[in-house]
């Protein structure tokens, strides 16, 4: 079947660059990974991965008695081991990560 659809799409340029550095690589027209997502989507009806928001780090808020009182006892049973961290270096790993 010969291609004669257009899509045009808008991209972040970053995202762009680095996807089409990968598929250069692997020798892969952009269009043609384009053509094999779609071919994906239609063979898996729908997305071929999951979506879904990312799992919320802990929250007191959303958690019951007991689960509270269990991620109390990790903590006490990791600081009885000596499994601690000065809060200025984990601050600092955060920091580094997320650009804060």
């Amino acid at each position: 079947m010969a291609k004669s659809a257009n899509l045009y799409a808008r991209i972040e340029p970053d995202v762009k660059e680095r996807a089409e550095t990968i598929l250069n690589a692997l020798g892969i027209p952009a269009s043609n990974a384009i053509t094999m997502f779609y071919k994906q989507i239609i063979l898996h009806n729908g997305l071929p991965f999951e979506v879904k928001l990312p799992e919320h780090p802990l929250d007191v808020s959303r958690m019951t008695a007991e689960q509270l009182h269990a991620e109390l006892e990790k903590g006490y049973a990791d600081i009885q081991a000596g499994r601690t961290r000065p809060a200025s270096e984990v601050f600092a790993d955060i920091h580094k990560e997320y650009g804060v």
